[in-house]
């Protein structure tokens, strides 16, 4: 059985508060993406989990995807092990959300695969034990994310028929170093109302990753001034970064990016 994780980027993120466990309090709307890794699951007489495409560091026991089948496991222990393969396309450490894309959709591919008939709300419990963001992916649906990321509410922010450019160069950003600059603040803007008029995105709807990450980092604001240049009507940097993106209301001029850089493009 296989299915096809897909990507996300957010729509302004306020850090509002430090939390007494270490973590911060957030405010963000997510948006999947029309950008896939491919994952199969097949049983098997022993565990085996391999991935093809981009290299993913570290050891194959602490992937996501291993972690949602051990956990999984405790309450089903009668799931048998499986050949799981992964082709990765969503570049890592981007801010676009691929491992916990990848976590999620291997919940939902066994919940079908072994028919344990657990409701969406039932995965995204397990989902938010694997990650802040990974239950976002479980209905896979457009969320204003609060808490960690793990409080989802519905939004009818509608990107369809707009085009998408993503830039991401060959900058890792850690999250010690996401969170090191940023000054939890009330946001100045109500999140819910700024998105209900795109015009207004440009000027109100804000990452702010950004003020911290941009000065260590000048070729990221240099790309999104690039987009704003070939007509996006919004640019800004998805999570923590290193991939910044462009939204336009028709699909503009493409032009040449550096070769290390990796580049996606197409309607969403």
């Amino acid at each position: 059985m296989i299915n096809f994780p897909n990507a996300k980027i957010n729509l302004g993120l306020h850090i509002t508060a430090k939390r007494n466990d270490g973590f911060h309090e957030l405010e963000t709307c997510m948006i999947p993406i029309p950008l896939f890794d491919a994952l199969e699951m097949i049983p098997s007489k022993k565990m085996i989990f391999d991935t093809t495409g981009l290299p993913i560091p570290g050891d194959s026991k602490d992937n996501l995807i291993t972690k949602a089948y051990q956990l999984l496991k405790k309450d089903f222990n009668d799931i048998p092990p499986l050949h799981i393969h992964l082709h990765k396309n969503i570049p890592m450490g981007a801010g676009l959300g691929g491992g916990s894309a990848d976590a999620a959709f291997a919940l939902t591919l066994m919940n079908n695969l072994f028919d344990l008939y657990l409701d969406d709300w039932m995965l995204e419990e397990y989902a938010v034990q694997l990650g802040s963001d990974c239950a976002l992916f479980i209905e896979n649906m457009p969320k204003i994310a609060t808490g960690r990321g793990e409080i989802l509410a519905p939004t009818d922010v509608n990107l369809k028929g707009d085009y998408l450019v993503l830039v991401k160069p060959p900058i890792h950003i850690g999250t010690k170093e996401a969170y090191a600059g940023v000054k939890p603040q009330a946001p100045a803007v109500i999140l819910q109302e700024v998105l209900k008029d795109k015009s207004t995105w440009k000027e109100q709807l804000v990452n702010d990753f950004e003020k911290s990450i941009f000065p260590n980092h000048p070729s990221l604001p240099q790309i999104k001034a690039k987009l704003y240049e070939m007509g996006a009507y919004y640019a800004a940097m998805s999570g923590s970064g290193s991939t910044v993106f462009g939204l336009f209301s028709e699909k503009p001029e493409l032009i040449k990016w550096p070769s290390e850089y990796i580049v996606f493009e197409r309607f969403v």
